[in-house]
């Protein structure tokens, strides 16, 4: 399993809104850069920005993908997200179920090699 484990991380990234969250989750998962990505909405994040205390709504993504696709999904998110420094932060899975982990990774290979059931 460790072999697995190294392998997947969770993405995190904050949308303005639900409709950017939807469209860039969409765009992640359509080009099987990620296996899947809950929506978090209302999450309320307060952050310096430029010298001021910010207060906003946002929709949290969590991004299920491969370790090696990491930069790949942030340049991605980078185009696709309207803020200009968007977050994307990766924390590393230190476990997880094998059939779970093995859909991860099997949703993200360019070509499926088998049928794997959906978790």
């Amino acid at each position: 399993m460790a072999r697995r484990v190294n392998s997947v991380v969770v993405v995190l990234v904050t949308c303005a809104n639900e409709e950017q969250g939807v469209s860039i989750a969409r765009s992640l998962v359509g080009e099987r850069l990620a296996a899947c990505v809950n929506l978090l909405r209302g999450v309320r994040s307060i952050y310096r920005w430029r010298d001021r205390i910010e207060d906003d709504r946002e929709t949290l993504l969590l991004i299920k993908t491969r370790t090696r696709l990491l930069a790949r999904v942030e340049r991605r998110v980078r185009e696709l997200h309207s803020y200009e420094v968007p977050e994307v932060v990766a924390l590393p899975v230190a476990a997880g179920s094998k059939p779970y982990l093995d859909w991860v990774l099997e949703s993200t290979t360019a070509r499926p090699r088998s049928k794997v059931r959906k978790p």
